[in-house]
């Protein structure tokens, strides 16, 4: 866990953390693997909502700082985030079609530049598995570009469940292994006390 622990009490604390974060996140995730178009709905809406605030922000600064010679490009900053947001908000089934399409555009152009990577590095130790995830990814671009606009309702929110499922699953397993690693020492000191 990275240095030293104050106390068994603050170790048992910090364990109970990562299991009930690691709980909660994994939770979240299959429910958005269950629910995915409501999840892909829910990040176009919290996505059109932080957007409508950065507009704020970026107006407020604009009109405080009257004498700056980025005053204009600040109104406009803020109209573009105003404008995205908004639409966001106000269309978020379209917005997860628009979000699901950047998130092909990722996949596809990704995916190509890690497999030209992994093959620029064949020989290298575990080069393959570099090769592996660029060509996965680009058919995972490619199912979903197949599949749409029809995959924007399920594509976001299951991704994201997938993310939040192993997000949770690692911070359980960080928990067990801190718990295993200090019960092992214990035993190992133990041991050698005997001898």
């Amino acid at each position: 866990m990275g240095g030293s622990i104050a106390s068994a009490e603050d170790f048992e604390a910090t364990l109970r953390s990562f299991r009930a974060t690691g709980l909660l996140i994994a939770v979240l995730g299959l429910l958005a693997i269950l629910f995915p178009f409501l999840a892909g709905v829910s990040v176009t809406l919290v996505l059109g909502a932080t957007l409508a605030v950065g507009a704020v922000i970026h107006a407020a600064h604009a009109l405080r700082a009257r004498v700056w010679r980025g005053l204009l490009g600040q109104g406009l900053l803020a109209l573009v985030y105003a404008a995205a947001g908004v639409w966001l908000l106000a269309n978020p089934v379209l917005g997860l079609a628009a979000v699901t399409s950047v998130v092909i555009g990722y996949l596809l152009l990704s995916g190509l530049v890690e497999t030209m990577i992994g093959l620029r590095i064949q020989g290298d130790p575990n080069w393959g598995w570099v090769v592996f995830s660029g060509a996965l990814s680009v058919v995972l671009g490619i199912l979903l570009l197949a599949g749409f606009p029809g995959t924007a309702a399920w594509a976001l929110g299951l991704l994201l469940g997938v993310n939040l499922v192993s997000t949770g699953s690692a911070l359980l397993l960080v928990g067990r292994g801190a718990r295993e690693a200090v019960a092992s020492d214990e035993a190992d000191r133990d041991a050698g006390a005997s001898n």
